[in-house]
């Protein structure tokens, strides 16, 4: 009897679930409301409706919401950047801070810290995150010149290269603050690459999301081409994409995103990868639907993240970035598990 051969799973296009997005906007908002409320100090439920103190109020407005909303932000751009870089380098692994970014934004506050810690004022409260910043995007930029001056059909790999260059120098130049630094200062370094949404305040919130929507627009607005550049290079070209426009919008909308990002809450972990892996399995690489599905997932990860962080250990406060690389490596482990190999 003759056998037909079958795909392997893994190998199947995911079927679109209609449902899936309006049941992440769902469990998105039960997540924020449950996370407004939670923390070492519960709010009561009642605070919603307007009965509470000024005193609750104060610590609602000033501290839970400005958290929240810069929690949804970032988990918004590192998993819509995650995305996005998945779909530029079409390999399910790459992640946001795959051409270095993070790393400068790393080192800039390194050097904040070690050199400039004696600033007061406004320099002292927001250095470290204007310094972060501009150490992401300064690399977004020198990595969009590098993939310019690249030959079209070796530009990817430039990129690649030149992220792996600027990782290996920035934490060597890390290194070799941390070695410098005093006791203090070590431990600031050492907490803020482990990630924490705690600097949460409204004028860094308000920045954020003045990055976010720019970054957003560029990213919403490459969704047709990255599902073209899936077919390849050519067949891309063929069709009419400028592929070299593409990456470089991608470039600097994920320099944008997560240079903000990282200057605002340090390093968190799996995100930006984790969160666009797992909904491409489930829904499939149609980046029409895989960029808005990531972004809320990645607000969703971060903000329940976020609200154990601030429970678990209570009246201490767990790392975020702990928590999303605890939560986040085992899951992706067993992703990787489960996919039957190649027939």
């Amino acid at each position: 009897m003759n056998h037909v051969a079958r795909p392997c799973s893994s190998t199947l296009p995911s079927p679109w679930r209609p449902g899936l997005l309006a049941g992440l906007v769902i469990a998105l908002m039960a997540a924020l409301l449950w996370s407004a409320c939670t923390g070492a100090l519960g709010l009561s439920w009642d605070m919603l409706s307007g009965n509470a103190n000024a005193t609750t109020w104060q610590i609602w407005w000033q501290l839970r919401v400005p958290r929240l909303l810069l929690g949804l932000g970032i988990g918004i751009l590192l998993a819509g950047s995650g995305a996005a870089m998945q779909g530029l380098f079409r390999n399910p692994l790459a992640d946001p801070t795959l051409l270095g970014m993070a790393s400068g934004a790393g080192l800039a506050v390194a050097i904040w810290i070690v050199m400039l810690d004696g600033a007061t004022g406004s320099l002292g409260l927001y250095g470290q995150f204007v310094a972060g910043f501009l150490g992401a995007f300064g690399v977004g930029l020198v990595i969009f010149a590098i993939g310019a001056r690249a030959p079209g059909g070796n530009a990817l790999l430039t990129l690649l290269l030149a992220g792996l260059a600027i990782n290996t120098l920035a934490g060597a130049g890390g290194g070799v603050l941390a070695f410098m630094a005093n006791d203090q200062q070590l431990r600031q370094l050492s907490l803020w690459g482990m990630g924490s949404l705690a600097n949460a305040l409204w004028p860094s919130v308000i920045g954020l999301w003045c990055c976010a929507l720019i970054a957003l627009w560029g990213l919403m607005r490459s969704r047709n081409d990255l599902d073209l550049l899936q077919l390849g290079d050519f067949t891309a070209h063929g069709a009419g994409l400028d592929t070299a426009r593409l990456r470089r919008r991608v470039v600097l909308a994920t320099a944008l995103g997560v240079g903000a990002s990282v200057a605002l809450a340090g390093i968190i972990g799996f995100i930006g990868l984790l969160v666009p892996h797992a909904l491409r399995l489930w829904i499939g690489p149609g980046h029409q639907r895989l960029l808005p599905a990531a972004m809320l997932g990645g607000a969703l990860l971060l903000i329940i993240a976020d609200g154990l962080a601030r429970t678990l250990a209570s009246p201490a406060e767990i790392p975020v970035g702990l928590l999303t690389s605890l939560l986040g490596g085992p899951y992706f482990l067993w992703l990787v598990l489960r996919e039957r190999p190649a027939c």
